[in-house]
């Protein structure tokens, strides 16, 4: 029953699609019409409004360390099924007809909620690729790849696992970015 009560709540925890919201409310748009159509912080820092981009990246972050934490502290043995149903629930969100983000802001609240020193490799490697490429899809793909590549450094098999279906969901959810990517048709991001 735990892991029922845990994967649903952490799902709809997920699932509040705060690019949305923010966009609604303070510039009385919908962020789904705007740059990607994309629900998550990148698109919502397309709005040209600093300030409900970096919201969003804030918000789409907390979503995840909530539920996160919680179960850490709780219920441990369910942390990376709170986790998982709380990236879902970005990724296809219930009150948006499964159509969401891409996940990554939420996959690193999830990375700094069950281990920091995995949240700084993922920011560390996303910033070292987006520094040199300034393509955010491209470095949160690499981001990604790096946690389960440490992961296995360090011999952790079943944790490597987890993240391991985390990048090829990250990946999957990135897959029109990579075709853009190989064509050389991929938008440089501004972050500033």
């Amino acid at each position: 029953m735990d892991y029922l009560v845990v994967g649903i709540a952490s799902y709809l925890m997920g699932s509040v699609p705060f690019g949305l919201i923010l966009t609604k409310i303070f510039l009385k748009k919908d962020i789904r019409e705007i740059g990607s159509g994309n629900i998550g912080a990148t698109n919502a820092l397309r709005t040209g409004n600093k300030l409900v981009g970096y919201s969003t990246l804030i918000l789409d972050i907390a979503k995840a360390i909530i539920p996160v934490i919680y179960v850490k502290i709780n219920y441990p043995d369910l942390i990376y099924i709170a986790s998982l149903c709380a990236f879902l629930g970005h990724v296809f969100p219930i009150w948006l007809k499964f159509k969401g983000g891409k996940g990554v802001a939420t996959y690193v609240g999830i990375l700094f909620s069950i281990n920091i020193i995995l949240g700084l490799i993922f920011v560390v490697s996303w910033a070292f690729i987006f520094l040199l490429f300034r393509y955010s899809s491209l470095s949160s793909i690499i981001g990604s790849l790096s946690v389960p590549i440490y992961i296995l450094i360090k011999s952790q098999i079943n944790d490597a696992i987890f993240f391991t279906i985390m990048f090829i969901l990250i990946f999957f959810t990135h897959r029109e970015n990579i075709k853009r990517l190989k064509n050389k048709e991929e938008s440089k991001t501004k972050i500033y």
